[in-house]
């Protein structure tokens, strides 16, 4: 499966060096792209077997931890060519001298140093495949740990939003009160206030 992806990633390779030979020349390379994209899909695929492959293998101690650890190295090398290839592609015919030469004699050389893994802090250095994934787990359960605590602060928050709603429902039926009381009161007031000005009139006619 290893030697199988690593021949569809140096076809990959010569696909891109014949559709920049083709840009180069004005010629169409349209059928060139469709192809290479579909190949990278192909790549990414049987690269991703390939990881679900070795971690099983080494979780069920079908190698030894030394030879999953240069089974490793053969698949960090491999992703590498796929970063590389998919940069190239991406380029449109503008690849660097670097990866160009890269791609062509079959990756990252042994006892090169690989350029995925310069930013390797230094917790993760030195560790092996299971240490490796004891970590993963452990940060896991960590990044859990904290959406659950996330959700709790949100399910609070989302209470007291509804207990300040309610309250301004309930103010808001006061105001209304509040208002139909004053409206009342001042239809009275206009009210006695006609009728003080009837009583006067009369009173004034009859002086």
């Amino acid at each position: 499966r290893y030697d199988a992806a690593c021949q569809i990633a140096q076809d990959i390779a010569e696909k891109i060096q014949e559709r920049n030979r083709h840009q180069r020349n004005g010629e169409s390379s349209a059928k060139l792209n469709v192809v290479i994209r579909s190949s990278l899909q192909n790549l990414r695929e049987k690269i991703d077997q390939l990881k679900d492959l070795l971690l099983r293998a080494v979780s069920t101690h079908q190698i030894t931890q030394l030879e999953g650890d240069r089974r490793q190295n053969l698949m960090d090398d491999l992703l590498t060519r796929q970063k590389q290839l998919q940069a190239s592609y991406q380029n449109e015919g503008t690849e660097p001298d670097v990866i160009r030469s890269s791609l062509m004699t079959g990756g990252v050389k042994r006892g090169v140093t690989n350029p995925w893994l310069l930013e390797e802090s230094e917790e993760t250095r030195g560790l092996g495949f299971d240490d490796l994934r004891q970590q993963q787990r452990r940060i896991i359960e960590e990044q859990d740990a904290g959406l659950d605590a996330l959700s709790s602060i949100i399910s609070r928050q989302k209470q007291m939003g509804q207990e300040i709603g309610n309250e301004l429902d309930e103010q808001n039926e006061i105001i209304d009160d509040l208002t139909n009381l004053v409206e009342n009161t001042d239809d009275k007031l206009r009210n006695q206030t006609r009728h003080v000005k009837m009583v006067d009139k009369k009173s004034t006619s009859c002086g």
